[in-house]
């Protein structure tokens, strides 16, 4: 593993727009060159759903809120989150994530093993609940 990457700024790494929220991956094997788990923050701006709703087929998820409010939806239960909360997506299990602050919403996820975007399996079909 490169020395020059075991420690670095959440700036230092490129966000990327995706629906409901702006991502950042802050660890993953082929920027950091580890091997088995992945980190990403995702920014929520107030009302905002992580769309469309997704299921990862092997990799266990965890979130931290570092700041804010909101729901989640995991497996057609809603659950209440705020700064401090964690919340566990098993493999297979059909989550998204909303913001009903006034404020941003902060998160990080966890990833083991390792994964990206391109292994997501999205469910346009789920829709968060009013």
């Amino acid at each position: 593993m490169d020395p020059e990457k075991l420690v670095f700024h959440e700036d230092d790494c490129q966000e990327k727009d995706f629906p409901g929220r702006k991502l950042r991956w802050l660890i993953k094997p082929d920027i950091t060159g580890n091997e088995h788990c992945s980190v990403n923050m995702v920014r929520l701006v107030p009302g905002s759903v992580v769309t469309p709703a997704h299921s990862h087929p092997e990799e266990e998820e965890v979130i931290y809120i570092l700041q804010g409010q909101g729901e989640v939806l995991i497996d057609d239960r809603v659950y209440q989150l705020r700064t401090g909360s964690v919340a566990i997506f098993p493999p297979k299990s059909v989550h998204m994530l909303k913001n009903s602050d006034k404020g941003e919403m902060k998160v990080l996820c966890f990833f083991s093993p390792a994964a990206d975007t391109s292994m997501y399996q999205f469910h346009e079909e789920t829709r968060f609940p009013e």
